[in-house]
């Protein structure tokens, strides 16, 4: 008897799994970091051309440059005006690398990266190795230097991505569990036959999910004693990009009829739009399908004003374009809540 209570417990606790949706997740996730790994695994991909800048008015050694210009293969120049001109273009991403000739050396040259520690930084100073080992065997190596443009250190530099968790984090789990809270106790539909208006209510959660970011956010710099950027800048992109993904998390929550369709809905559209934006630096795949996604706008905005100094009159399209996906999914949700959907 109590083997076959324990049997029917468990397979009414599957069936309520099922119901709610949860059971999607088990196979969700495995999925997803599957899929993930797939893209971040560079193995069997042709190997992406590495664009080095060469200033014109500087002379290089002979030597390094036939070497350079023979592995067209591997490496591809790109001319520059002057250092400047090289150092913003490393940051817009339009070179890789640029090298520059110290005075006091007759041979080496210093290597100008934008992050010291990733692996494309890696991946020059190898190519640069193996090409002059073809060449020339052994002897004085051709980089004498490697100089980072984002300086600071390892926390500095994943800052930018606890902030996209932080966002993710309120947009997608607590929002919409919130919101499906409400129509699931039916306290929304009580909320409606007051003089209240659809989007009073629906002003007020934008508001919420917004100032749960910016405290978030602004809890995490104060915790650890981070620098702001260019503020003005910095707090146009998070209050914009509260803005969207509080407006996206009412949408989601708008679609779920419980709190438990809601939670499992909300990991589904939390991983895709974390992990590709996050991890878009270590794959050519995960860089090309970024893009795609509304989070990797605002985490390479927030990472340019922390990192690299930018302001916003240099990222305004990024602005512009979270601005508006926002406002289609807070629109979305107001004809949603109009057609009482599913309350």
């Amino acid at each position: 008897m109590m083997i076959r209570n324990i049997i029917t417990l468990t397979v009414n606790d599957l069936a309520i799994a099922f119901k709610n949706k949860s059971i999607f997740l088990i196979l969700f996730i495995p999925f997803f970091v599957y899929i993930s790994l797939t893209l971040v695994d560079e193995a069997g991909v042709d190997i992406k051309k590495i664009n080095i800048g060469l200033i014109q008015s500087q002379q290089y050694p002979p030597v390094i440059v036939e070497a350079i210009q023979s592995a067209d293969a591997l490496f591809s120049i790109v001319l520059v005006s002057s250092e400047e001109q090289g150092n913003t273009w490393l940051k817009e991403k339009k070179i890789d690398g640029l090298l520059l000739r110290p005075e006091k050396e007759n041979i080496s040259l210093v290597l100008v990266v934008l992050k010291k520690e990733s692996v494309l930084s890696l991946q020059i100073v190898e190519s640069f190795s193996a090409l002059q080992k073809a060449i020339e065997g052994t002897g004085i190596n051709w980089i004498s230097d490697i100089k980072p443009l984002q300086k600071g250190g390892i926390q500095r530099q994943t800052l930018p991505t606890w902030i996209l968790m932080l966002v993710m984090l309120v947009s997608f789990i607590i929002m919409p569990a919130q919101i499906a809270e409400e129509k699931e106790k039916k306290l929304l539909l009580a909320l409606l036959q007051t003089p209240m208006r659809e989007i009073e209510w629906l002003v007020a959660k934008l508001f919420l999910g917004m100032i749960l970011i910016f405290m978030a956010v602004l809890f995490l710099h104060l915790m650890g004693r981070f620098s702001f950027g260019n503020v003005a800048s910095y707090v146009a992109f998070i209050g914009v990009g509260s803005f969207c993904f509080s407006a996206y998390g009412i949408f989601l929550g708008f679609l779920c009829k419980s709190q438990a369709g809601a939670r499992t809905l909300g990991v589904i559209f939390y991983l895709p739009h974390l992990l590709p934006s996050a991890l878009s630096e270590f794959s050519q795949k995960l860089s090309t399908v970024a893009p795609f996604l509304p989070s990797y706008p605002l985490f390479e905005s927030i990472r340019s004003i922390l990192l690299d100094d930018r302001t916003i009159s240099t990222l305004f399209p990024a602005w512009i374009y979270l601005f508006f996906v926002g406002l289609l999914t807070f629109f979305m949700s107001y004809l949603l809540m109009k057609k009482r959907w599913r309350m």
